[in-house]
């Protein structure tokens, strides 16, 4: 690992997909960079209390998920002053205007669809972490 990054305290980011293999997925991609704390959740509720718990710098968030959808996981958050500047992404198979336009009405900062490209992910992830 990166001296630099032994000195700097790691990023945490919490992964909310209801999918196994895109939890999967994404812990394959964010590990790989070694400068994040990873945390998941697989629904709305656990993304709640998860993200209580380990207070992530920033939050990926499916928003077809079973139960609470990601979208009411998103404006239950954004009601709490902890996380009222934390940064969420969508990352979400809802691709249309109105779906990315949704997304950012409810609290989102950025929107990516699925199927992603890897290099966007973490550029986007960066943008928001920097």
């Amino acid at each position: 690992m990166n001296k630099l990054v032994d000195r700097q305290a790691k990023k945490r980011i919490l992964v909310v997909d209801d999918s196994e293999d895109m939890r999967q997925l994404m812990q394959q991609i964010l590990e790989e960079e070694e400068i994040y704390d990873l945390f998941f959740a697989e629904d709305g509720p656990q993304a709640i209390e998860q993200a209580t718990k380990s207070l992530p710098d920033l939050i990926l968030m499916d928003m077809s998920l079973p139960g609470m959808s990601g979208w009411e996981a998103v404006a239950y958050l954004r009601k709490l002053a902890l996380f009222r500047q934390t940064p969420i992404i969508a990352v979400t198979a809802h691709v249309s205007q109105a779906d990315q336009e949704r997304a950012r009405t409810i609290g989102c900062n950025s929107h990516l669809g699925k199927p992603f490209d890897v290099i966007t992910v973490l550029d986007t992830i960066a943008e928001f972490l920097s």
